[in-house]
């Protein structure tokens, strides 16, 4: 299960590195390539919660399954793409096998290990492969781009997923069916809305934020997300129960982690294209730069579950959000001279350790109290702010990009070439990119401050303590 959630994960990273070549090789511009990282998450965080919803009726496994095989066969055609569209469609329909198959991963972990010490354990690992996974796949997008072409980023998925879909019956059983129905007016309104949103803010980073279809994108998304809420509140089988809001303690969590995913996305995003064109790294080289990041932050997720007890779930949420801020106003900083150990090795560095802080006891805190039942619809609403989150984020930050990009190119200093008013423009737009990253972390650490509220761990059990639950949570 781990190893196709890595699949899952590397996916949305390794493509990154392969940016500026799938750029060059299929003409997109510098806005619409932020369309292949949000063509997969959009598709797939807006319909996670569909996806959950089915491995709760027609089987776990058999929506793993099936997600997988999506997927691969998706990534197949990716590969084999011969123009932009055909490449959006791809990734699109693997971001369909994603939706089915990631939320049957933490639902299985949730419901396999009891709440307290294994269950942490478990999260540990889990959030390991997730946060670990998210910057190994940008060094080994890395090695594929430059050994091989950016298209084997997508046939690597082939053999994988071949391999998970013919062993996992061997090794996972079938989950009890819940009698129910499908929310499809949710799933519906809830994926439109959101995507009419993130289109709206691309068209900003284009066109500028008095584009009328950008206009009409954010209106249209205002409409169908009220929609998704009304209905969410009338429907007799939700996609997205709402008393999974009833906790102050958990919607904190989950909005936290929204804010923080959308400017982490949104970092790896600039930052691999920083490397390779303020840099000049190679593919490969880049892609070896965020090693030292993603060994800190493997190794500080695998100690988290062990520090958490004696320190506390919300106060080691607190200590992992400072370095994240500190790291993103040092990039915010990058300028044309930037050099990568003078002003990339450091802010790499402070995000391992404040990402590995901070992932393990914001899931525990969003995962505490939740009984079997919602344990699909609440793994599913997890991933969801993950990959919704990474696709608004990203979205605003190429939106503030745009807009800074091309003032600095409009008013440039006096005597710089063409090459150099590019250059200068990009670094601009990045830093101020950076910048709102910052802000964003800012957001979710003042959440995590005003609104979580966690009773103290017992330091002898091992484990998280649970969000204080009200008395009137229908839990």
């Amino acid at each position: 299960m781990l190893g196709a959630q890595l699949m899952i994960v590397l996916d949305m990273t390794v493509v990154n590195i392969a940016l500026p070549h799938i750029q060059n090789g299929l003409h997109f511009s510098t806005t619409s390539l932020s369309w292949v990282a949000n063509g997969y998450t959009l598709t797939s965080g807006g319909l996670l919660l569909l996806g959950g919803r089915a491995g709760d009726i027609l089987g776990r496994r058999r929506m793993f399954i099936l997600g997988i095989a999506i997927f691969t066969i998706s990534s197949l055609t990716g590969g084999l793409a011969t123009d932009s569209a055909m490449l959006l469609a791809s990734r699109a329909v693997q971001g369909v096998g994603g939706a089915l198959a990631a939320p049957a991963v933490l639902a299985l972990i949730v419901s396999s290990f009891p709440e307290g010490k294994e269950r942490t354990r478990a999260l540990g690992i889990y959030m390991g492969v997730i946060t670990g996974g998210s910057s190994l796949g940008l060094v080994l997008g890395g090695v594929i781009t430059e050994w091989l072409s950016w298209r084997w980023v997508l046939f690597i998925n082939i053999p994988i997923g071949i391999a998970v879909v013919a062993i996992t019956p061997l090794f996972v059983s079938e989950t009890q069916r819940q009698p129910g129905h499908f929310d499809l007016a949710g799933a519906i309104t809830s994926t439109a809305g959101v995507t009419a949103l993130v289109y709206g803010f691309i068209r900003a980073a284009a066109n500028g934020w008095g584009d009328h279809l950008g206009i009409g994108a954010f209106v249209l998304a205002a409409v169908l997300l009220t929609a998704f809420v009304f209905n969410e509140s009338r429907a007799s089988q939700p996609i997205t129960p709402l008393r999974l809001f009833a906790d102050v303690s958990r919607s904190g969590s989950f909005l936290a982690r929204l804010f923080l995913i959308a400017g982490m996305f949104g970092m790896f995003y600039f930052l691999t294209q920083v490397l390779q064109i303020l840099l000049g790294f190679s593919p490969l080289r880049a892609g070896v730069a965020f090693l030292p990041m993603t060994v800190t932050l493997f190794a500080v997720s695998r100690a988290a579950p062990r520090v958490m007890p004696r320190l506390g779930v919300k106060p080691m949420m607190i200590v992992g959000m400072l370095p994240t801020i500190a790291a993103m106003a040092w990039l915010s900083r990058v300028t044309t001279s930037s050099g990568y150990w003078d002003g990339m090795f450091g802010p790499m560095m402070l995000l391992g350790v404040g990402m590995g802080l901070v992932f393990v006891p914001l899931t525990t805190t969003s995962l505490a109290g939740v009984p079997p039942k919602d344990s699909g619809a609440a793994s599913a609403m997890l991933n969801m702010l993950q990959l919704v989150g990474g696709s608004l984020g990203l979205a605003v930050l190429v939106a503030v990009f745009g807009t800074a990009s091309r003032s600095a190119a409009a008013h440039p200093a006096a005597g710089l070439t063409a090459f150099a008013v590019k250059q200068h423009a990009f670094a601009h737009g990045v830093g101020k990119a950076f910048l709102l990253a910052a802000i964003l972390d800012i957001a979710s650490l003042l959440v995590i401050g005003l609104v979580i509220r966690v009773k103290a761990a017992p330091a002898t059990a091992g484990a998280p303590a649970a969000p204080r639950e009200p008395a009137s949570a229908v839990e």
